[in-house]
Parts: structure tokens; C-alpha cells; sequence
């Protein structure tokens, strides 16, 4: 046996005995012999070994060969008793690995679900058919599940994971082309009418350009809305790629049919910024546009032609009687139940209004097919000309304070505004105060480096007024520099805003990272991104120097998902995308597959009765 190398030994324990250290540690020792060789196994705090493994008992070990006062040991070895002629469970095989918890092993499972498994196999029943496995290359059901919890070899696993996968897949393609063709079924609540010379002028009026995917997103959307089948449409594009003009246009041929608009954003900064987007874009037309908040009263509310809020649109008593369109943005934030409730309440039971979804979260091609399926896909894959490209450094620890002085001179001598994104200490949909603290350290912190500058702190645990007061010092060039959390910093648009600080990018996602990056290169001046990593991987170099030599929001999120996966792209807790157990976001073949295959289910159920069952589900 060499060190470090894993072994599985069969034997008899010969002595065992607990040893107590100085510093007290109880170490469990003990030797075990095969009557010819013998080995000593070492174990930490686990004091009911004594008892539970006295000297006689046959054990089964595995482990990895380690040292132990100069001696060969296994140091805590997983281990099992040996009965007569009965086969191992948890040594001396290729065994399974589960999702634990406290007081919850894999052990414990292994050994539970070894007692249930052959009565549980003759009771399930395979959906698919002789003919189906050998047309989709799939092997039968039940031995895939013997297979996924008892391994006979690597090879044989695999095999049922992808019959295993496949399953899932499905059952979510399944639910998805379902809930489209139910979507087809509603009537649309208001017939709408383009006035393409009117549409026209509008974007004529405009003191830009329409990008070619701006205008090609724009026709997709108007064509939508001229049917009798509302419209549900996802339209995605990088930030600062102009989905929201895009979305104010759909709302103008709304306003001019005599209709309301209802936009729901995730955060009340999000909300406020298109309130003033729209605010001003509608200007010289008699448009009254409202921004509803949680801080709004129901006296307060009049009715108005276009109505932005957050999830107060769904809870406040709003006036949403003629509404003809409804935007989501950034739509992966909100849950199925809560964009369900907003277009419940625009509509009734079988008619609903039209539904235009955005967001700015790069979503990988087969992401976007599987999790948004029912939806009908625009993207907008260009920025508006004379966006100057930012350039993006990564800067190592003992380069922060020439980076810091660097930061001080652009400020004052360009006069341009930076911002400083705070770690992502914890993954979570919500802030936490873990969060906030940081984000409050390093606010003092940045205010000793630099004592001539206005800083100012953003975070979402502060009052509503105080984030409002901080966001309009920054816009209006009172702040020089924003410190804030990565949960608040969507909405925030200032053209003056030319560095980005990154603290701890090794925590994000790229896809995020991109994101946070879009706040700045909006105006004039040339802008810079500085990525301050803590801890470097090679793994994390990799991810960094993609986002640092690439500026597409699309391929930075398919490289991520070939690097991290989805749960770490988005973050685990997001309310859009599905936590997949057993397939891979990566296995796009399978999901080509599962999706061809659902749609010959909803066309021929009867040939197929396995799944009628399933395709009622959601």
C-alpha cells in the first residue's frame, strides 16, 4: 500500500482503544488484521466506537492511506460490519453519494434505501415503451434506478443517469409546451390596432438610431399584439442594450388604442429608474405615466395610461381595470405565483392582456429553450452605437493602492463618478446583514483612502427614502463614489459613472459580473472596470480573464455554464430557473431529445399513456 492511495481492506479488529491528548482530543485507535498483515485505524472524537467495534468484530474499511505516528494508518476510514456471505453496502464497491444534512448521511441513506429499493422496484412502472427506449437510445427504467443507487461500474452509472435525466428533462418540457399550448387557448383582453405611421414617427422622434435587433424585436412584438392570441414573449438583451424603449414602444400602440400599461419591476430602485425612463421618453406626448410603490396610499393613486411598480401591483388595490400590455422585467426574480397574480388581475379566467417579459440576464440557448419554452423569444444582441467599449483589468492584491491612486487622479482630473460593488458574501436572493455589514466596512474603509472625495453608502436595508436620496446624489454628481451591495445596484443609470470597482469577482458569476459592468460605459467618457479578486484560483483566472476579453453577454453565460453550471450562473435561490437534480444544463443533446419527444406527447397522447397523467401537471 502506498500513502495517499484509497484502499478497501476486509478484516478483524484486534484492539481498539480512545485516546486522550493534552489539549483534549479523544482519538480513537485501533488495529485491524487480516491474520497475516495488520493496519491501525484512526478515528476522531467518535468515543461510541469502543463499544460499537470491540475486538472480534470483522469489518469491512475503506479509506486513504495516510500516516500516524509513523506508522501506515487509515485516518477515518468508512467502515461497515461483515455478516456471513452478505454483500457490502458501503465499502469494496462503487457506492452512491447523496445530498446530506445534519444527522443525515449518506451512510444513514445508503443503508435505508438498500432495505426499501427491491420491494420499491416492483412497484414502478416504465412510461416508455420497447420501441421508445430503442428509438430515444435509452435503457428501461427500473434497472436504471437499481443502477443510480447500487453502481455495478462507472460506465453502467452513466447509463442511468441519462435515462434518469432524460425523464427529468422531459417532465419539465412536459410542463413548459403545456402551459404554451394553454397560453394559446386565452383570448386576448383588448384587440389592438397598429398605427404603423404613428409608430414610426415615435421612433423618428427619438434622439437615436433603433439598433437592427432593436427593430427586428420591435416587429416581433407589434405583430404579437396586432393578434387575437395575447402575446407572451421574452425579450432578452445585455444592460444598457435598450429594452426598455423597446418596451415603451409596445406601450405607446397600447396608450393609442385606449389602453393602460402595467410594468412590474423586482426592486423599488428598478421601478423608479423606468418610471423616470418612461417619464421622459413620453414627454411630448399627454401620456400619464404613475410609479406605485409600497410607500404609496390608495388615496394617492389616480389613474394612469402607464403604471410602474414592483410587487406592490399585485397587493395595492391599483386601478388595473383597461390594461391592455404587461412588461416583467428582469423576470427570473419574480416566481411563477407572482407574475400568475399581476396577469390574473389584468384579465379574467380564459382572456388575458398581452404579457412582454425582459431581462438582462444573458441566458444560455438551452437554459432559455428548456426554462422559458412557452415563451416566444426576441433578442437584442447589439448596443446602441456610440456605446465606447470598457476595458476590463484584473488587479492583483499588492496593485490595490497604485489602482486607488490611479482611481483619485481620473476622478479629479475627468471629473467622472465611480462605483464600488461590495462582496457577495453569501448566496442569496435576498441582502442579508452579513452583507451589509461588509459593504458598511468597506464604506469606512474607502473613506480613509480617499479623505477628499464624497462618498456615499447604498444598500437595500435602508430606509426608502434614504436609497432614493443617496441614487439622486450620485445622478445629480454629488457623490463621487457610490459604495453599494450587489443586490441593489440594477436601475441605477449615470452616464458620468466611468469605474467600476469589483471587490471579491471570484464570488460571481460571469454572467453577473457582466451585468454589474453594464452600469458603466454610458456615456462619453471612456470607462474602466477593476476587478479586485481575494483568493485566485486557476479556475477563477479563467472565469475572470473571459469576462476581462469578452463583452458579449451570450457567451460569457455559455462558457459559464460549461465552467460553474446553472445554480452558480444565477444563484441557487432564484425564483426562474429550475434546480435540476440528476440532468445537467450541459447535456444539450438530451435536452434536444426530451423536447422533441414531449411535443409528440401533447400532439398523440393516446399513444402515448404513460404521460397523460403528467401533461395536466401545471
Amino acid at each position: 500500500m502506498k500513502e495517499k492511495e484509497t484502499v478497501t481492506l476486509s478484516g478483524q479488529i484486534v484492539a481498539i482503544k480512545n485516546i486522550y491528548t493534552r489539549t483534549g482530543k479523544r482519538i480513537q485507535e485501533a488495529i485491524l488484521s487480516d491474520g497475516e498483515d495488520s493496519i491501525l485505524l484512526i478515528w476522531f472524537n467518535q468515543t461510541y466506537l469502543i463499544k460499537s467495534l470491540p475486538a472480534g468484530t470483522f469489518l469491512s474499511i475503506s479509506g486513504r492511506v495516510g500516516e500516524w505516528n509513523r506508522k501506515k494508518a487509515l485516518i477515518s476510514p468508512q467502515y461497515e460490519k461483515l455478516f456471513d456471505k452478505k454483500e457490502t453496502i458501503h465499502t469494496g464497491k462503487l457506492i452512491s453519494i447523496y445530498p446530506e444534512t445534519a444527522g443525515l448521511s449518506s451512510k444513514w441513506l445508503r443503508h435505508k434505501i438498500s432495505l426499501v429499493l427491491p420491494t420499491t422496484l416492483t412497484e414502478i412502472k416504465d412510461p416508455l415503451n420497447k420501441t421508445h427506449l430503442k428509438n430515444l437510445g435509452l435503457q428501461p427504467l427500473i434497472p436504471s434506478i437499481k443502477e443510480i443507487h447500487q453502481p455495478k461500474s462507472i460506465q453502467s452509472a452513466e447509463q442511468a443517469r441519462i435515462r434518469l435525466a432524460f425523464d427529468e428533462l422531459l417532465d419539465i418540457q412536459l410542463k413548459t409546451l403545456k402551459r404554451k399550448n394553454t397560453w394559446k387557448e386565452n383570448s386576448v383582453s383588448k384587440i389592438l390596432v397598429i398605427n404603423k405611421p404613428s409608430v414610426e414617427k415615435f421612433i423618428n422622434s427619438l434622439p437615436f438610431t433603433l439598433t437592427k435587433s432593436q427593430d427586428r424585436s420591435v416587429k416581433e412584438i407589434l405583430k404579437d399584439m396586432s393578434e387575437n392570441v395575447p402575446m407572451n414573449r421574452l425579450l432578452e438583451g445585455d444592460v444598457g442594450s435598450g429594452k426598455t424603449i423597446v418596451a415603451a414602444i409596445a406601450a405607446l400602440v397600447c396608450f393609442e388604442n385606449g389602453y393602460q400599461t402595467a410594468i412590474m419591476a423586482p426592486t423599488q430602485i428598478l421601478a423608479e429608474q423606468h418610471y423616470h425612463t418612461i417619464r421622459d421618453v413620453f414627454k411630448k406626448y399627454k401620456v400619464r405615466v404613475e410609479l406605485i410603490t409600497s410607500g404609496v396610499k390608495k388615496s394617492e393613486m389616480g389613474k394612469a395610461d402607464i403604471i410602474i411598480g414592483t410587487h406592490a401591483l399585485i397587493h395595492k388595490k391599483a386601478k388595473l381595470n383597461d390594461v391592455g400590455l404587461v412588461i416583467i422585467d428582469e423576470q427570473h426574480r419574480f416566481g411563477v405565483e407572482q407574475r400568475t397574480h399581476l396577469i390574473q388581475k389584468s384579465g379574467k379566467k380564459s382572456i388575458a392582456p398581452h404579457v412582454l417579459t425582459m431581462t438582462a440576464t444573458p441566458i444560455p440557448r438551452t437554459i432559455a429553450l428548456t426554462v422559458y419554452g412557452d415563451l416566444d423569444l426576441s433578442t437584442l444582441d447589439e448596443l446602441p452605437k456610440g456605446r465606447l467599449p470598457i476595458t476590463t483589468k484584473i488587479v492583483r492584491k499588492n496593485k490595490k493602492q497604485v489602482a486607488y491612486k490611479w482611481i483619485n487622479e481620473q476622478i479629479i482630473e475627468k471629473k467622472i463618478q465611480a462605483f464600488v460593488i461590495c462582496p457577495l458574501i453569501e448566496e442569496s436572493q435576498k441582502e442579508t446583514m452579513k452583507q451589509v455589514k461588509a459593504a458598511t466596512a468597506e464604506f469606512e474603509n474607502l473613506k480613509k483612502i480617499f479623505p477628499k472625495l464624497k462618498l456615499e453608502l447604498l444598500h437595500g436595508k435602508l430606509k426608502s427614502k434614504e436609497k432614493t436620496m443617496a441614487i439622486q446624489n450620485f445622478k445629480n454628481g454629488k457623490t463621487n463614489i457610490l459604495v453599494s451591495t450587489p443586490v441593489v445596484e440594477v436601475g441605477i443609470d449615470v452616464k458620468n459613472a466611468a469605474i467600476m470597482i469589483i471587490e471579491t469577482p471570484e464570488r460571481f458569476g460571469l454572467a453577473q459580473l457582466h451585468q454589474l459592468r453594464g452600469r458603466i460605459g454610458r456615456g462619453e467618457k471612456k470607462s474602466y472596470c477593476l476587478l479586485f479578486p481575494e483568493n485566485l484560483s486557476q479556475k477563477s483566472v479563467r472565469r475572470l480573464y473571459a469576462l476581462k476579453n469578452n463583452e458579449s453577454g451570450h457567451k460569457l453565460a455559455e462558457l459559464d455554464l460549461k465552467m460553474r453550471g446553472p445554480g452558480e450562473i444565477y444563484g441557487k435561490r432564484q425564483s426562474g430557473f429550475v434546480d435540476l437534480k440528476i440532468a445537467t444544463w450541459n447535456d444539450t443533446a438530451l435536452i434536444k431529445k426530451a423536447r422533441e419527444f414531449a411535443k409528440k406527447v401533447l400532439d398523440n397522447p393516446t399513444k402515448y399513456p404513460g404521460y397523460r397523467v403528467k401533461t395536466l401537471i401545471n
